[in-house]
């Protein structure tokens, strides 16, 4: 037979057929994927990782990856709740887990998870108010993974993690912001300087009374301050008498009167 088809001409198209039918048959699948296998129609089921067999023509392959996906949000534009128009953007990361429902259970899985993302971040940001988008990111984030999370496993994709990223507002609003941040900040500027006078003022007061009560005091405290008034510049120097010396000297308090 073979010495047949040698003499037609015919074996060397045979080989070839047969090595590409071989070839087709086998597939490598590497560790991060996976084949979704459908003969004649009827989903078979996933294979892989390693060394593969199909039947050429009969089985029909799908080749999913399990890595993460990073999918960017494009910038949407919102109404907050306090009627703020904002601009907001994300990323999501996602992945496969069950390919055969990721291929069995919705036409082009990665379209479909970023128009869910898209309609969900418009969704939070709306029902949120501006300051809650500034300076609470954390809750949102994890308020859209889980939505995005609970709408995609009948997908089999799990939705690993969401962020927001950019947050815009009007110029106006901006500007409007930073007058505010700025009139608190110096509220809490005047609000520590007087709390630090009102402390000041009950040390002083606290000084003040020992120093009446205790003999000698005051005159002590004027001697430790003569240094201080005498490194000024000026001539004069002001040396105030204690209340205490008066019955010492008299006629320097009252010197027209005559004992």
């Amino acid at each position: 037979m073979l010495e047949l088809l040698a003499e037609g001409g015919l074996l060397l198209p045979v080989v070839i057929v047969i090595i590409l039918v071989i070839g087709s048959a086998i597939k490598i699948v590497r560790e991060y994927e996976r084949l979704v296998v459908f003969r004649l129609g009827r989903l078979i089921g996933e294979k892989g990782p390693g060394l593969v067999f199909v039947i050429p023509v009969v089985d029909k392959i799908i080749r999913i990856s399990l890595r993460i996906v990073t999918l960017d949000v494009p910038t949407q534009e919102v109404i907050t709740r306090d009627n703020v128009t904002t601009s907001v953007n994300a990323v999501v990361y996602y992945r496969v887990v069950e390919p055969n429902r990721a291929v069995n259970n919705v036409e082009e899985y990665r379209m479909a998870t970023a128009q869910l993302a898209q309609t969900t971040l418009r969704s939070v940001a709306g029902q949120a108010e501006l300051d809650e988008l500034l300076s609470e990111r954390d809750k949102l984030n994890l308020k859209i993974q889980s939505i995005l999370d609970e709408a995609t496993d009948p997908w089999g994709i799990k939705v690993t993690a969401v962020e927001i990223k950019d947050v815009v507002i009007p110029e106006a609003l901006q500007k409007a912001i930073s007058r505010q941040a700025t009139a608190e900040r110096e509220r809490r500027a005047v609000i520590v300087q007087a709390e630090g006078e009102k402390q000041a003022a009950g040390k002083i007061a606290e000084a003040a009374k020992i120093l009446n009560t205790e003999e000698g005091g005051f005159y002590v405290r004027l001697l430790r301050t003569l240094p201080e008034i005498a490194s000024q510049q000026g001539s004069i120097i002001a040396f105030p008498l204690p209340i205490e010396l008066k019955h010492l000297l008299p006629t320097v308090i009252e010197p027209g009167k005559k004992e």
